[in-house]
């Protein structure tokens, strides 16, 4: 099997971490509160939070590309980034309630990533994109360096990679606490040398060797933006072009800090008697007051068809759908919640063999426990 990654060139801010580290730009997205309340927080200095789209301003970034562009060649042209050589980098990010999750940043060849339906790869798309891939390749075409959020999936069930990497005497280069009670982050480095040895551990159990667990839309979007690219190459250049390459953080599904949490559904602006009534006919569930439980199997086959019955009765009488994570915001919500069983960690494994997809927002990880925009990649030679 071929080498999915390559040890990257990382940039690393000169100084300043705390207010550098900003949330994924898909956290928080109907929160604009939560992103005034980051950008207060960044003020004038240095920062992560000029390189990205939060998606909360879906729609509004006009002059995006070229906004993010022109941030990231000012960061360098005042020497604000310091480059690191060759390396991989082990993850230790303490979480508020005090766990830690381990994961391993590399680069991703993107030669071995698909979303597409049916095409098996090493690294697979759980879901398929949204508008907003379109939006983010965009921004990629146009700037120098990425600092991306996407989270990728692999298996270790003894976690021995992880507790290997602990033991090790590597160099740190940054432990810091983050922003928004984000807990604290610490990285440190993997030498060049060992990195392969570290990538083919996480690539030895089982096809597909890697699924996306957040960030889909931004690594859907390098892998358009190469697609579109590669043909303009020869050579040499198309092996190792830097857009080939796309920065992720790999981490063990099993990892005890590692949560997979279902995503549910609010339907709003229509009869909700009627709605409840109409899904209750076609979809095994427990009514209990403005919600429904649905009573299918865990996973993203229940997802589907409960999917499928929503959209059929928009389409007849109207209405709209949102998306909960927390059962307990969408409980303080006016609609018909339908909320879906817990999915266990193997089942996202199983649900894209053979090139399958999941629907969109069958499952999250939880915003507590996305990733930070931090480290920085070169995507283009000029």
């Amino acid at each position: 099997m071929k080498n999915c990654f390559r040890a990257p060139r990382l940039f690393l801010p000169r100084g300043g971490f705390e207010k550098w580290a900003v949330p994924a730009a898909d956290s928080h997205a109907g929160d604009r509160n939560f992103w005034e309340r980051v950008a207060r927080n960044v003020g004038n200095a240095p920062s992560c939070l000029r390189f990205i789209l939060p998606d909360v301003y879906d729609g509004e970034e006009a002059d995006a590309a070229d906004a993010v562009a022109a941030g990231i060649y000012d960061a360098l042209a005042e020497e604000k980034l310091d480059r690191v050589g060759r390396s991989f980098l082990f993850i230790e990010r303490t979480l508020r309630d005090g766990r830690v999750r381990t994961g391993i940043l590399a680069a991703l060849d993107l030669e071995q990533f698909s979303y597409a339906r049916r095409e098996v790869t090493p690294v697979r798309a759980t879901e398929g994109p949204s508008p907003r891939a379109e939006v983010l390749k965009a921004v990629r075409a146009k700037t120098l360096l990425e600092f991306p959020h996407t989270l990728l999936f692999y298996r270790d069930k003894k976690n021995r990679l992880a507790k290997d990497l602990a033991a090790c005497d590597l160099e740190t280069l940054y432990d810091f606490p983050l922003m928004e009670e984000g807990g604290r982050i610490c990285g440190s480095f993997i030498e060049e040398r060992y990195a392969y040895d570290v990538a083919e551990d996480m690539m030895s159990r089982g096809e597909p060797c890697f699924a996306v667990a957040d960030g889909h839309d931004e690594i859907i979007a390098a892998k358009m933006y190469w697609e579109e690219l590669k043909p303009t190459l020869k050579g040499a250049e198309i092996r190792n072009h830097p857009a080939r390459f796309a920065l992720v953080e790999c981490i063990n599904i099993y990892d005890p800090a590692v949560e997979i949490r279902p995503v549910h559904r609010l339907v709003t602006d229509t009869d909700g008697a009627a709605f409840a009534d109409y899904f209750a006919k076609n979809i095994k569930c427990k009514r209990q007051g403005n919600f429904l439980y649905c009573m299918l199997p865990a996973g993203a086959d229940a997802v589907r068809r409960a999917d499928g019955v929503i959209a059929a009765y928009l389409r007849a009488n109207g209405g709209r759908v949102e998306y909960f994570e927390d059962a307990d915001a969408l409980a303080r919500s006016e609609g018909i919640g339908v909320i879906f069983r817990p999915i266990e960690k193997d089942d996202i494994f199983y649900d894209i063999k053979g090139g399958e997809l999941m629907p969109r927002h069958t499952f999250t990880i939880g915003e507590e426990n996305k990733r930070y925009s931090l480290e920085g990649r070169e995507i283009s030679y000029d």
